[in-house]
């Protein structure tokens, strides 16, 4: 089976459901989301707290599988596909950016951007990673650790981790939640410039209005379903 992406949206969830076990029994997270983003669009998920908004972000990148509907990625039908067949069709072409940065702690700023970018066997990665870090305005602090950046660098460099392969849909959860309102800003507008530069699709999910606003359209939740905008 080809992995090369099929024409049309690079993401379509039709009726899709999540249901998760708990003490109390089961917990039906998704409640037949429809979601259709097309290729290049940016698209912000909103809602309440406990909505189902990651848990959406989670199955539509292929990490959780739903409990029934339809998730399409690439044109590929996520459920014909196993873990593998799964981590190829995202490598590359899906990244994903999150509230809490992750970066590896025991790798250097650039070693952090050139990660994927050796994983997907690019021909000069760390190069390339020092050309992100330059673009996210953090070339002098490529040989620092996570530990010796402030939080706003952290996910400076988290973005600049998750566009160096030039992806072709990022999912980005909450991003600028852990940061000050200066960073906050410095950071959203980077994203939305370089996921521009990168003609990527954006799946965005924010709580905060002024960052929703910056997207092509508005898609919101409300107790697990899509409720405006799918």
């Amino acid at each position: 089976m080809s992995d090369a992406p099929a024409p049309g949206p690079p993401l379509v969830l039709e009726a899709v459901v999540l249901t998760l076990p708990s003490a109390a029994g089961p917990v039906e997270i998704l409640r037949g989301v429809d979601l259709r983003v097309a290729a290049g669009e940016r698209v912000a998920v909103t809602g309440p707290s406990g909505c189902g908004k990651s848990s959406l972000i989670a199955v539509a990148a292929g990490l959780e599988r739903p409990t029934a509907g339809r998730v399409s990625l690439f044109g590929k039908d996520l459920a014909r596909l196993d873990e593998d067949a799964r981590a190829r069709l995202r490598r590359g072409r899906v990244s994903l950016v999150f509230q809490a940065f992750h970066l590896l702690p025991n790798m250097t700023a650039l070693e952090n951007v050139a990660a994927p970018l050796e994983i997907a066997r690019r021909r000069g990665a760390a190069g390339l990673a020092g050309e992100w870090l330059d673009r996210v305005g953090l070339s002098a602090r490529a040989r620092h650790y996570p530990h010796q950046l402030s939080g706003g660098e952290q996910q400076r460099v988290a973005l600049a981790r998750a566009l160096a392969p030039r992806p072709a849909l990022l999912f980005a959860d909450e991003p600028t939640g852990n940061l000050d309102a200066a960073n906050a800003a410095m950071v959203a507008e980077l994203m939305f410039d370089l996921v521009r530069d990168c003609g990527a699709a954006l799946v965005l999910v924010t709580h905060d209005p002024a960052l929703a606003a910056r997207a092509d359209r508005r898609a919101a939740m409300s107790d697990g379903h899509m409720v405006q905008g799918a």
